[in-house]
C-alpha cells in the first residue's frame, strides 16, 4: 500500500492518476483529513493506511505568502514532514519527499548538483531546507527529490496564469533574468513511480538514501517559457499577447527568487536510470489540455 499525501495538488493529482492507471494499491490524502500542521491528522492518516511506502507531495508552496506566514510555512515544509518521516522510520518503510530549487540562492552560474551548499534567500526555501535536514536526520529510509517550476494542466501554475492573463491583456511583461527548468507534474510523477519500481526490484540499498535532483531536461527563463506557452496556444487559436522581457528588479515580489536555479539530474540517472524528457516536449499536451478546458 502506498500513501500519497497532498493528493489535490498538481503533483498529487498526477500521482493519483498514474497510480490508478498502474492499478496500484494506494491511499490518497489531503487537507483537512491530512494536514501537515496537525501531527494528530498525520498520525491518523498514516496508521489508517498502514503503508509500505509514503510519497509526500504535500507542502506549503505559497512562496510570497511564506514571508509573512512563517508558522504555516514551517509546519507545511519542516515540522510536518519531519513528523511524517519519524512515522516512516518507526514503521521501517521508505519515504519519497519532494523538495525545491529554492534551497539555493541561484548564484552558482551553473546547474546545481546535490552536494552544492544550500543558501535559501526566503522563508519558503529556508523551511524546505530545514525539512530536508530534519527528514534526513530522522533515520528514515529517505529519497528527497528536489524539483522546480512545476506546472500541469490543472491547479495554479505559470502556464495557466499566462494563458488566463494573456486572454485579457494585449501585452505582458515577463521576467527574463531568472533561469531554470519547467517541470511537468506528470513527468515527475512518472519518475517517482520508476523509482518505486526499482525499490521493488532491488530492495532498499544504501545508495538510494539522500537527495536527488529531478526536473525536466533543458533550461529557459520565465520569458522563454511564456514565449513557448503562447506558441503552443496559437495552434488552438489561443491568445497571442505582445511579450516584453523585463528584469527581476522591475517585478518586485515579497520573496526573492533564485536567479539561476538549474538542477543537474545526473545522479538520478546514474542511481535509478531515471531521466525526465526535455521540457519543450512535455509542454504541448499540457497547453492543449488548458486550451480545451
Amino acid at each position: 500500500m502506498i500513501l500519497i499525501t497532498g493528493a489535490t495538488g498538481q503533483l498529487g493529482r498526477e500521482l493519483v492518476r498514474l497510480a490508478t492507471a498502474r492499478a496500484e494499491a494506494f491511499t490518497a490524502v489531503s487537507r483537512p483529513a491530512f494536514d501537515l500542521a496537525s501531527p494528530d491528522s498525520i498520525a491518523a492518516a498514516f496508521h489508517a493506511c498502514a503503508p509500505a511506502l509514503v510519497i509526500n507531495a504535500a507542502a506549503y508552496t505559497a512562496v510570497d505568502a511564506a514571508e509573512s506566514d512563517i508558522a504555516a510555512a514551517r509546519a507545511g515544509n519542516h515540522t510536518g514532514p519531519a513528523h511524517l518521516a519519524a512515522l516512516c522510520h518507526a514503521a521501517d518503510i521508505p519515504l519519497i519527499h519532494v523538495s525545491t530549487d529554492y534551497v539555493f540562492d541561484g548564484n552558482k552560474g551553473a546547474p546545481y548538483v546535490e552536494t552544492d551548499p544550500t543558501n535559501p534567500t526566503g522563508i519558503y526555501g529556508q523551511t524546505k531546507q530545514d525539512g530536508e535536514t530534519a527528514i534526513l536526520g530522522s533515520g528514515a529510509r529517505t529519497i528527497i527529490l528536489r524539483t522546480a517550476w512545476v506546472y500541469a494542466g490543472h491547479g495554479k501554475n505559470f502556464a495557466r496564469t499566462m494563458l488566463t492573463v494573456g486572454a485579457k491583456m494585449p501585452a505582458l511583461r515577463v521576467v527574463a533574468d531568472q533561469r531554470g527548468t519547467p517541470t511537468a507534474a506528470g513527468d515527475l510523477a512518472a519518475a517517482i513511480f520508476a523509482i518505486i519500481d526499482t525499490l521493488r526490484r532491488t530492495g532498499w540499498q544504501a545508495q538510494y538514501q539522500g537527495i536527488f535532483h529531478a526536473t525536466n531536461a533543458g533550461e529557459t527563463t520565465w520569458f522563454g517559457f511564456a514565449q513557448e506557452i503562447f506558441a503552443q496556444a496559437a495552434l488552438f487559436g489561443g491568445p497571442a499577447p505582445a511579450l516584453t522581457p523585463i528584469s527581476t528588479a522591475e517585478w518586485p515580489t515579497p520573496a526573492r527568487r533564485p536567479a539561476d536555479s538549474r538542477l543537474d539530474g545526473t545522479k538520478l540517472g546514474q542511481i535509478f536510470a531515471v531521466t525526465l524528457p526535455p521540457w519543450q516536449a512535455s509542454l504541448p499536451p499540457i497547453v492543449a489540455s488548458l486550451m480545451t478546458l
